[in-house]
């Protein structure tokens, strides 16, 4: 017995755990060389136990041997079934590889077949917010796809980039677009006005107090633009700085957290400032210009089967203005917060705006514009 004992703490769990061939998973029916040792060395331990205490091993060894075949057999029968499951796996990772593929050709297919158009996180978007969430349009008819951006900066890229048909934008960076060869065609003016509302701390009560402070702006937008209107004639003690800030988001922000001392807001953001405590010194509505726009690539306008998309999405804006108009604003309160990532306070607060049918910018706006340049 002592024998025996002695025969199977001899047994090896370290040194035969040392890297072989039959340990890697490629090779799942290779031997298994400790498990063979471990047998062989317990088979030779019984047999010999059995010859020193003179015990017929016959019955014993046969029992002990058909044991360790069992054994051996189990080992492998598992390596097969862990072999089998491993093709399985791979032959379902291909084809799910080549579903993908086709999956992902589809959506692209829908996309591009699909009516793309850029949007901001700003009131003069609900209508289009409406449709989309309501799905006023006929589904056979158009498929809208709104891309929500927070710069209008990437609206314009993404329309000179083809990757969406039109965008919610303002005729100065149309204007300049078309003037740089983009061919754009206007769908509607909207109700977009901006306010240049100064840091309650900076107490910047008028226009001329703005000598040697930053204002908060985007080049080449209808916010340049008016800070050129609102300065011009007016005598500062210094220089304005202009500081190019593309992202609403982060304006209003850099204004809340009295990083800027001016900057121009549309809403709901400039509603925001103003909650705030923040001074409101000139309003672009004062200015008796629509600078707000929605465009599309021209092409659009030439295509067929985008003229019935575009036809569509006309008569569901129209429909949408005249619900919001009925119902006010703050009854897509839910809307306006999810995407203008604002609060109920400010949309409580928010003014009574009107949302007008489908109508072409004035050509006297846009020749003020162009007459600027």
């Amino acid at each position: 017995m002592l024998l025996l004992v002695f025969a199977v703490r001899c047994i090896s769990l370290k040194v035969f755990h040392s890297p072989q061939l039959g340990h890697l998973p490629i090779h799942f029916v290779d031997s298994c060389p400790q498990l063979l040792h471990t047998y062989a060395v317990l088979i030779f331990a019984i047999t010999l136990k059995c010859v020193l205490y003179r015990y017929k091993s016959t019955n014993i060894f046969r029992r002990y041997k058909i044991y360790c075949y069992f054994c051996l057999m189990k080992k492998f029968l598992l390596y097969i079934i862990a072999l089998f499951f491993a093709i399985s796996c791979g032959n379902s990772y291909e084809e799910q590889k080549r579903l993908s593929r086709a999956e992902r050709a589809r959506l692209h297919r829908e996309d591009s077949l699909a009516l793309k158009i850029a949007v901001m996180p700003t009131l003069d978007c609900l209508p289009l917010y409406l449709v989309k969430e309501h799905v006023l349009y006929d589904t056979a008819k158009l498929d809208l796809r709104l891309k929500y951006f927070t710069a209008q900066m990437d609206c314009d890229t993404a329309v000179i980039g083809r990757s969406v048909e039109g965008a919610v934008s303002d005729l100065v960076r149309t204007e300049r677009m078309k003037n740089e060869g983009v061919k754009l065609d206007y769908i509607t003016s909207t109700n977009a006005y901006w306010q240049l509302i100064t840091n309650h701390k900076a107490r910047i009560k008028k226009v001329d107090q703005l000598g040697d402070k930053m204002v908060a702006m985007t080049r080449y937008s209808a916010s340049d633009f008016l800070t050129d209107r609102v300065l011009d004639g007016v005598k500062t003690q210094s220089m304005v700085f202009r500081i190019q800030m593309n992202d609403v988001n982060i304006r209003l922000s850099m204004l809340l957290n009295n990083e800027m001392d001016a900057m121009w807001l549309t809403e709901p953001q400039a509603t925001t400032a103003r909650r705030n405590g923040n001074v409101v010194i000139a309003d672009s509505r004062d200015l008796k210009q629509k600078l707000g726009v929605l465009a599309v690539r021209s092409e659009v306008m030439k295509d067929k089967r985008r003229k019935v998309q575009m036809a569509e999405l006309i008569k569901t804006y129209n429909q949408a203005c005249d619900s919001i108009n009925q119902n006010g604003i703050k009854h897509y309160a839910e809307i306006i917060k999810k995407y203008m990532k604002t609060d109920e306070k400010t949309i409580s607060q928010l003014p009574k705006i009107k949302f007008a049918h489908v109508a072409s910018p004035k050509q006297d706006d846009i020749n003020t514009i162009n007459r600027k340049k």
